[in-house]
């Protein structure tokens, strides 16, 4: 089977952290694509936003990761014709608090981001894989990081947040290997985004400054085209781990 414009035409996809950066590009990518995206996150007027642009069959769902009742019941709060889903796109994540060193930071700060980027990313597929499991198929794609390998001054909880990433996806590719579910993890570079601005309470201006200081940057476009080269793929043929990096890398 070769893969066309219409592969992934109808098919529903769930993106969570989709009302800014790489989930914002990736919604408006698979929405270009015929896909009927769903876009989860926290903000709501955010997520409006991106949904208007992606179109009439784009829905807004409230979701919030590190809230087990909020992932529990996020497939009752979805219409019936997108309950079934054949696309998740595992994006929610941060690092508000990080770039200290360890004893520095507030270990609320650091239990945190643990709890969203890997306890969040492990409920909303606990909540997901059992019905791709009953339809026999579905593609689960995980944001990790390069972080996953190296870590730096400051990153203790970020860093272990995408190693623990990364081994979940090789567990959870292990669990179905003999299924036709799809497992795919992405790895990017630096990529300029709101997250830096987020670390440090949200001030634009730091964020900038941050990525500014690297030789170059990825923008969300390039993962979201990362993250559509792996779905494009044939049924027989996974994009098991996808790294992305400047060329110039920092």
């Amino acid at each position: 089977m070769t893969a066309t414009a219409s592969h992934l035409d109808g098919k529903v996809a769930l993106i969570t952290g989709a009302g800014a950066g790489i989930g914002r590009a990736t919604a408006l990518a698979l929405a270009g694509r015929g896909v009927r995206v769903i876009c989860a996150g926290r903000t709501e007027a955010s997520l409006r936003k991106v949904a208007d642009a992606c179109g009439s069959t784009a829905h807004v769902l409230t979701l919030d990761v590190g809230d087990p009742a909020s992932v529990a019941g996020l497939l009752d709060r979805l219409p019936e014709g997108l309950r079934a889903i054949d696309i998740l796109v595992n994006n929610a994540g941060h690092d508000s608090g990080g770039r200290q060193r360890f004893d520095a930071g507030r270990i609320e700060d650091w239990a945190s981001i643990i709890d969203t980027n890997v306890t969040g990313m492990m409920r909303v597929c606990h909540a997901i894989l059992p019905g791709m499991v009953q339809r026999g198929g579905g593609h689960v794609v995980n944001l990790g990081s390069v972080s996953a390998f190296r870590s730096y001054p400051g990153g203790s909880a970020y860093t272990t947040s995408k190693a623990a990433v990364h081994m979940f996806c090789e567990g959870l590719r292990q669990d179905y290997r003999d299924s036709d579910i799809r497992i795919t993890e992405i790895l990017p570079g630096l990529t300029r985004t709101d997250f830096a601005a987020a670390r440090v309470g949200g001030d634009p201006a730091k964020g900038k400054a941050y990525y500014d200081a690297a030789p170059m940057t990825l923008d969300p476009d390039d993962i979201a085209r990362g993250i559509l080269y792996a779905l494009d793929q044939p049924p027989h043929c996974t994009i098991s781990q996808l790294v992305i990096t400047p060329t110039r890398e920092p």
